[in-house]
């Protein structure tokens, strides 16, 4: 695909990488970690597709200075990492671990020496196994319980970090969770899950107030995924289920917590759970949406599902643009414009990447001409957004490594670093320089 002229972006456009705690940390029994509902995961029969675990995953743990070196070549000049909260309190409340709060001290120095500003993000999926056997997101004290976690961590760090984030994808670790058995704690339980996605919304209420009453200046958002839903093959018959997803998907976390009201069809069904004063409670003012995109999602009718409704597939000869499966970068665009006008505000894009089963070469490189192609595109629709109005503010790949992916455990891969699970060898992918390229390139006309 050759190469245009772009328009380059805002001086203070943040460019940067992900990561979260529980896939590249490894090191779960190491220095008073405590268990998280992953760990259990793990260990349950057909928990992991591959049959995985994350015990050793990156060995971030242990090799943060060897990927922070990698994040200084690359470039970048942002970091989004989350801290694993079983880490810092094993049993999810009362006692800490001070080993625990030592390595994020060391990342977070490590990071900062390196030239590279870190985004910290609370929870990224691993709720402590301690507090899931008190009921987990399902019981309303989670919130309370999160929200101390929050102001321990923003008491430690708040004199380094400014950039904070509540919540990764809250709506896909509810509703795989507590409704679609995919992801930890594997509940399907509608009512579980409706008290899951209004506790978790208080949780975030409160983690707002904290980090503004703790951390003077800081910068806050909470990362939401969106997709546009779609009935599968257009048939009316799949419409109304595309329509319950789309609120469970897009809007039943960014609604309460940017508009103050829940969405219709979710509204009705958690009235029961809501407190007064909850709205008040979660409707607080924050700094950026954080975005996470990926594609569309295609629904269709299955009334053996927890809600009725199913994933679906994509198109038959939807376009590949030679990346090797189905994308559809206009939707990133339409999203990105989408959620101007919805909420108007800034945005990050916090997430977008593709995977894909990258080998190292006889000559040791890790060509991934399809991401790099993908890349192009994806960045291409966010110039694109922003010549319409979207305000963003910044592009995190995902991921600097590739890491444990959750349900499917090691096979596929979305890193710009490729790492040999065996050894743990890393080693930067075509796709790491042109990224690279792209940062210089950018700086170069400032």
């Amino acid at each position: 695909m050759p190469d245009t002229p772009a328009p380059r972006m805002p001086q203070d456009f943040v460019w940067g990488v992900s990561t979260s705690a529980y896939q590249v940390e490894g090191a779960v029994r190491d220095d008073g970690r405590g268990m998280s509902i992953w760990d259990t995961r793990c260990i349950t029969k057909g928990g992991i597709g591959d049959g995985s675990n994350a015990d050793v995953a990156c060995d971030h743990y242990h090799r943060a200075a060897e990927d922070i070196a990698l994040m200084r070549d690359i470039g970048v000049n942002a970091y989004r990492f989350s801290v694993a909260w079983p880490r810092i309190q094993p049993r999810g409340r009362g006692a800490v671990n001070p080993k625990g709060f030592d390595f994020y001290d060391r990342l977070i120095d490590g990071v900062l020496e390196a030239g590279i500003e870190p985004w910290l993000c609370l929870y990224h999926w691993d709720l402590p196994q301690a507090l899931q056997d008190l009921g987990g997101w399902a019981n309303r004290d989670c919130a309370g319980w999160y929200a101390d976690y929050a102001a321990l961590v923003a008491r430690r760090y708040g004199d380094r970090v400014k950039r904070w984030v509540t919540f990764n994808e809250f709506s896909v670790f509810t509703l795989f969770g507590y409704a679609i058995p995919w992801a930890a704690p594997g509940i399907t339980d509608r009512a579980q899950h409706l008290k899951a996605i209004h506790h978790v919304n208080l949780a975030h209420g409160a983690g707002v107030d904290v980090l503004r009453a703790l951390v003077p200046g800081a910068s806050i958002g909470a990362i939401h995924n969106r997709q546009q839903v779609l009935p599968e093959h257009g048939k009316p018959e799949n419409a109304e289920a595309a329509a319950l997803l789309d609120e469970h998907w897009n809007l039943a976390f960014p609604d309460p917590q940017l508009l103050g009201h829940y969405p219709p069809r979710i509204a009705a069904a958690i009235e029961p759970y809501v407190q007064a004063g909850d709205m008040a409670r979660i409707c607080r003012p924050i700094d950026w949406f954080g975005l996470n995109h990926y594609g569309p999602i295609f629904a269709k009718t299955d009334p053996s599902w927890t809600w009725g409704y199913a994933w679906g597939d994509a198109p038959a000869g939807a376009p590949d643009y030679g990346v090797g499966w189905a994308i559809f970068p206009d939707a990133f665009r339409d999203e990105l414009l989408e959620i101007t006008r919805r909420y108007r505000m800034p945005i990050v894009i916090t997430e977008n990447g593709c995977g894909g089963s990258d080998t190292v070469d006889a000559d040791g490189a890790v060509n991934d001409p399809h991401r790099i192609a993908y890349f192009r595109l994806y960045i291409d629709r966010m110039r694109d957004a922003m010549r319409q109005g979207a305000d963003v503010r910044g592009y995190f790949v995902w991921s600097l490594l590739d890491n444990f992916e959750w349900g499917t455990g090691y096979g596929t891969r979305f890193g710009l670093v490729h790492v040999d699970f065996q050894t743990l060898k890393r080693t930067p992918k075509a796709s790491s320089r042109w990224y690279a390229d792209l940062i210089r390139g950018e700086r170069a006309v400032r």
